[in-house]
């Protein structure tokens, strides 16, 4: 499977304390357990040409995961056009933590995608609502982080297709924190947990659920439907 991960890529280069977390990027990180996975997998970065998101890498993809925080309003909207035909077109699209906010899946959810949120190194208990789900193989019916930021309810979203994964934080709140949507062909994923401050993605639960929702995500070769104005399959009689 082609999957690419794209991250902004500016955690890294301004602040040390997530440099030393993620040296080579937390797209590298999330890369390197996909790539062990058995994946076909490649990265891109906000400040490549193009985003890092060419046409013929996009033609290319079978899943798309996204990481953004700082610079959603820097993504060109021509690109974001583009992914979104995408995701209509079968290609699996995972959304990571604060990329609850980027254009793509704010156009794709069409509401404004807001919470409520804190950083003050809180415990996250991750509760499985879902355990028929094929993204929660591999787990038990909960796991928990040392330290994460805070999500809370309200979590401005549709209501999900389906509800995987919910999360109790230290300071009380909850959240909707793993959640799939059908959009066209194509299947979205969003995943809660993934501030930068912390090593979330070298957790291995999380890298279970990734590494699932990936393989839940992929393209199926199913029947292409054609739309607008057709002609009969079949002989209309004329009617008098």
């Amino acid at each position: 499977m082609k999957v690419v991960v794209w991250n902004e890529n500016r955690h890294e280069k301004q602040n040390p304390v997530v440099a030393d977390i993620y040296p080579d990027g937390i797209h590298g990180a999330i890369a390197e357990f996909l790539m062990e996975a058995g994946h076909d997998v490649s990265t891109a970065t906000l400040d490549e040409p193009e985003h890092g998101l060419t046409e013929n890498k996009l033609a290319n993809t079978d899943v798309l995961i996204w990481w953004g925080h700082l610079a959603h309003h820097e993504v060109e909207d021509q690109l974001v056009e583009k992914i979104h035909q995408r995701v209509l077109e079968g290609m699996g699209l995972i959304v990571l933590h604060s990329g609850h906010f980027s254009k793509i899946f704010k156009k794709l959810m069409g509401t404004g995608c807001d919470l409520k949120w804190r950083e003050a190194d809180e415990r996250e208990r991750l509760w499985v609502v879902d355990p028929s789900h094929p993204i929660t193989v591999g787990l038990d019916q909960y796991f928990e982080l040392e330290k994460e930021e805070m999500y809370g309810e309200h979590f401005d979203i549709p209501v999900p297709d389906q509800l995987i994964f919910i999360s109790w934080f230290e300071g009380g709140e909850v959240c909707r924190s793993g959640v799939t949507y059908q959009r066209g062909k194509g299947k979205v994923f969003y995943f809660r947990p993934g501030h930068e401050t912390y090593p979330t993605y070298y957790d291995q639960n999380v890298q279970t659920v990734i590494k699932n929702a990936v393989n839940w995500a992929a393209p199926l070769d199913t029947p292409i439907h054609k739309y607008g104005n057709v002609q009969s399959l079949e002989r209309i009689s004329e009617k008098s």
